[in-house]
């Protein structure tokens, strides 16, 4: 069966490079029918925080990557790691090192000289007729694991092709700290082992733990699972991604107004496509994954693909579901919702024109406001042309029945009576209802009022400047 997994640490937010390793991961277990294991790796205790494992946890709810077992947290598996390094001890493959960090800094600072690489001289590696050292006083050793010197590592990465890496490239490295606490690398060999994990979806700045993560799975005689090493995400001006172009919190999307479903959307074809096709269901990206059709290169983050698909996503939304939402985002501005005009009516006639759900909010706390347009648009629109046509409307409007028909027949009606075009009296209804003049259809803005409130605001407009 297969079976992948996310492990994220928790020394932070679940940010969109994390994101789109896990929602790889779950796609390529939901494609091949298997499971998703999610594990926290949260051995780095001074780093590590619960609030940051409630974020991926709520990240993770959000975009709906529901996981089949788990969540499995390293520091509750310690027992387990020692009992590992205990058997590798005693089958010699990993051995204790006595040499204390002013030797390694001495070490290090000489080889550095000398223009060497930086390394561990396995001065403590026991071989055949080596004499070590006395074993000194008050030190308590590292463990290290006695890595092949011989030969190469080799493995075919499902996006990046073969690689291989020599041996000789790499020193004995410490798989468990002086306080007896094992370390990253050999954790999640050890984890990856015992949940029988078959494919490891990761991003590519763990290619270079790969080959000593490998040569310790073979050390214990375990099965190696395949790696896929997914490129590194740009931003939209092509440079690393960093906070101000999309690496902050997945849930920071939601406060901006995203919808899950957009953001899954997107993250897909960053970096994978299937053919030409730009937006697709869950459930279509599902059928489709495949770790063939996933470009070795940099993705790119493009803020406005994300917006364009948003805004899709917004458009095919059901309605109550958005207002709902709207009604959540207006709770945590402290906005009354004054039912007037209604939610749901606001909403049915902005989600053609928002890119979020905040655009959306903010039409929604806008029209229910009350706004006052400014002085510059109201000596723009509100002119001695334009005043009599708007009292004109005013008194059509007030004898005819309450729908958008009406309404709209009422406007060609007095545009007609006065030869005017249609900005002549759209403009001024458009400052008397939201204060703007940017809005969607000004007959359907009109019929989202009571017909009581619209003739009050157009009342209010034209007693501005009298």
């Amino acid at each position: 069966m297969v079976r992948t997994r996310f492990a994220p640490s928790p020394t932070g937010f679940l940010h969109i490079g994390g994101a789109r390793t896990a929602l790889f991961s779950w796609a390529f277990a939901r494609h091949h029918q298997g499971q998703f294991v999610l594990r926290i790796e949260d051995t780095d205790l001074a780093r590590s925080t619960p609030e940051a494992v409630q974020a991926i946890l709520d990240g993770m709810n959000w975009l709906g990557l529901n996981h089949d077992e788990g969540p499995f947290y390293q520091t509750q598996r310690m027992d387990r790691y020692k009992a590992v390094i205990q058997q590798m001890l005693e089958a010699g493959t990993a051995y204790p090192c006595y040499t204390s960090t002013a030797e390694l800094e001495t070490l290090r600072a000489e080889q550095t000289a000398r223009g060497d690489k930086p390394r561990y001289d396995g001065r403590w590696r026991p071989e055949p007729g080596k004499d070590l050292p006395a074993l000194p006083v008050g030190i308590n050793p590292v463990i290290r694991f006695r890595n092949p010197v011989d030969g190469v590592v080799a493995w075919d990465d499902l996006v990046k092709g073969r690689i291989e890496i020599s041996n000789s490239e790499m020193d004995d490295l410490i798989i468990a700290r002086a306080d007896g606490t094992p370390t990253y690398n050999f954790c999640v060999v050890v984890d990856d082992w015992d949940m029988g994990i078959t494919q490891v979806i990761r991003g590519d700045d763990h290619v270079n733990n790969t080959p000593r993560q490998i040569n310790i799975l073979n050390a214990l005689g375990a099965p190696v699972p395949q790696y896929a090493h997914l490129s590194m995400i740009l931003g939209d001006d092509g440079q690393k991604l960093s906070k101000r172009h999309g690496a902050v919190s997945v849930m920071q999307y939601d406060d901006e107004g995203y919808l899950p479903e957009a953001v899954i959307n997107y993250l897909a074809r960053l970096g994978w496509s299937h053919g030409d096709d730009e937006v697709f269901s869950r459930e279509q990206f599902v059928e489709w994954f495949d770790l063939n059709h996933i470009t070795p290169s940099a993705a790119q983050f493009n803020t406005q693909k994300l917006n364009w698909l948003n805004a899709h996503y917004i458009k095919q939304a059901d309605e109550p579901r958005l207002a709902a939402d709207v009604r959540r985002r207006l709770a945590l501005r402290n906005a009354k919702d004054t039912a007037t005009p209604s939610v749901e009516s606001i909403v049915a006639l902005y989600k053609d024109r928002a890119q979020t759900l905040v655009e959306l909010t903010d039409a929604v706390e806008q029209l229910q406001g009350h706004p006052t347009p400014t002085a510059e648009l109201k000596a723009q629109h509100l002119t001695e042309k334009t005043r009599p046509i708007l009292a004109a409307f005013r008194d059509e409007l007030s004898n005819v029945a309450w729908d958008i028909p009406s309404i709209s027949a009422a406007l060609k009606a007095t545009l007609a009576a006065h030869n005017a075009k249609m900005p002549a009296l759209a403009m001024p209804m458009r400052l008397a209802l939201v204060g703007q003049t940017q809005t969607p259809s000004v007959d359907a803005l009109i019929a989202l009022f009571p017909k009581d409130e619209v003739l009050r605001r157009i009342d209010t407009l034209l007693a501005c400047g009298n």
